[in-house]
């Protein structure tokens, strides 16, 4: 198979950001230089690897009750472009369409560089149809080129952009509380970001594409955090998915507890350099249970 082209810049006479120039340095030794040295290889071998879909059932006493069940679908880190061009992430998102979702998680880095050409990855979320909508979280990569292209973008297609913000989710009677938040590198960052959120009342699903903010979540008993960012190193042990390449990360990969409060990393659909070990791409299908781990009988 022909890798192919990158997709073009979305404002190519644009000034651009030192942040993009930096990113786009990274992207030509990380991304086309090592897969230069590699003669084509590693790229070829990278796009034929197919996602894994990973089904957990997480259980809290935090989660209300009258959602008991509810199936989510997260998503993070398309890092569209090179490594991941849009044909090859609609038909990843497809993969999800028989997993009867009530809702679609994305938590950010949709795009690697360049915005232009996003829209289709965008709606093939939508055509998933879950029935109480998706839902986006914008990562750093998403503020590189053009943050509010791909924010307008969503928005045109259907899909709630949540920036410091939450949303009550009506089911008749019952009404079910998501946030996201803002990226934020720092946990201090993110602690602000969460604080601001949770400030208006309880929160029960939260999105955050750095996992450093589960602290602050879990400190407002936020019953579900859902994150990406980390890639889960891209390299990591056999059958040790959390001892990995990610260092900067205490919670790189997988759910994590902390009191009644869960968390799952995932390390994401895409990658920033073309070499996975031990650390498959994977789509996650989360089913929430309003009872604690050790349930009986559950």
């Amino acid at each position: 198979m022909t890798p192919p082209p990158p997709p073009s810049e979305s404002h190519p006479s644009k000034k651009r950001s030192t942040k993009y120039r930096r990113a786009k340095a990274r992207n030509s030794v990380l991304t086309r230089g090592i897969d230069r040295l590699s003669g084509g290889r590693l790229l070829k071998r990278h796009l034929s690897q197919e996602p894994i879909t990973r089904r957990e059932t997480i259980r809290t006493p935090l989660w209300p009750a009258a959602f008991d069940g509810l199936r989510i679908g997260h998503v993070t880190d398309f890092h569209f472009g090179e490594l991941m061009p849009a044909p090859v992430a609609v038909d990843v998102i497809a993969v999800l369409q028989g997993e009867s979702l009530d809702l679609l998680a994305c938590t950010g880095d949709v795009i690697d560089l360049d915005c232009a050409g996003v829209e289709p990855i965008l709606a093939a979320m939508v055509d998933l149809a879950p029935p109480l909508g998706c839902f986006l979280v914008l990562g750093n990569h998403d503020l590189l080129d053009d943050p509010q292209y791909l924010i307008d973008a969503a928005k045109d297609h259907g899909i709630t952009v949540l920036k410091n913000e939450r949303i009550a989710i009506d089911r008749g009677p019952d009404r079910l509380h998501i946030a996201g938040i803002k990226w934020a590198r720092t946990p201090s960052e993110n602690a602000c970001c969460v604080d601001e959120v949770c400030s208006k009342g309880e929160i029960d699903l939260l999105l955050a594409h750095n996992p450093k903010a589960f602290d602050a979540a879990a400190a407002h008993d936020v019953a579900m955090t859902l994150s990406g960012h980390t890639h889960g190193g891209q390299i990591a042990l056999r059958n040790r998915p959390k001892a990995n390449m990610a260092v900067a990360h205490r919670r790189s990969a997988g759910l994590y507890e902390q009191g009644e409060s869960r968390m799952f990393v995932s390390v994401g659909v895409g990658s920033w350099f073309p070499l996975r070990i031990n650390c498959p791409a994977e789509l996650a299908v989360l089913t929430m249970r309003h009872d604690s781990p050790s349930c009986d009988g559950c």
